[in-house]
């Protein structure tokens, strides 16, 4: 086989429609848009879910609409069996987890949940625990300790 000899599977390729080419061409006159009306038009564009102007389903439903709560906090989690990488008996914070790359960057405040189990002693510190880590932690002989946030007012 030979560079000259490929060719498209049959079917792949399609011509594309060239609408307003005449009468002939089974796309001339409306070129493919009907008769008149809005549709019809150049640069006709309405926004997803318009309903030509009945109340659309969106603002029917109230459970559809949904909200966005401005107090909302982010965190960067970190789950137990992540932090099994360090040695016993060492300190983990914020600033080792991204060393280790088990973090991007201290952006945001750090949460550490309960996925999974550690299997020595540590000493963590991280802005927020759940409650389920901060026992498997103590659990493993460990230390927790919250570190205040700026953004923490309590």
């Amino acid at each position: 086989m030979r560079l000259n000899e490929l060719s498209p599977v049959p079917g792949s390729k399609k011509r594309r429609k060239r609408v307003g080419r005449g009468d002939g061409s089974g796309h001339g006159t409306y070129s493919g848009r009907g008769n008149k009306g809005q549709k019809a038009r150049a640069g006709y564009k309405t926004r997803p879910a318009f309903e030509g102007g009945q109340l659309p389903l969106v603002k029917r439903l109230p459970r559809k609409r949904g909200f966005t709560n401005i107090f909302r906090s982010e965190y960067s989690v970190v789950n137990l069996d992540k932090l099994n990488v360090f040695a016993s008996g060492s300190e983990v914070t914020p600033e080792s987890l991204v060393a280790t790359g088990l973090l991007k960057s201290l952006r945001y405040p750090v949460k550490i949940l309960a996925g999974g189990e550690i299997k020595h002693s540590l000493s963590v510190k991280a802005h927020r625990f759940s409650t389920a880590a901060r026992t498997k932690i103590e659990a493993a002989g460990g230390r927790v300790e919250e570190i205040k946030d700026a953004s923490q007012t309590d």
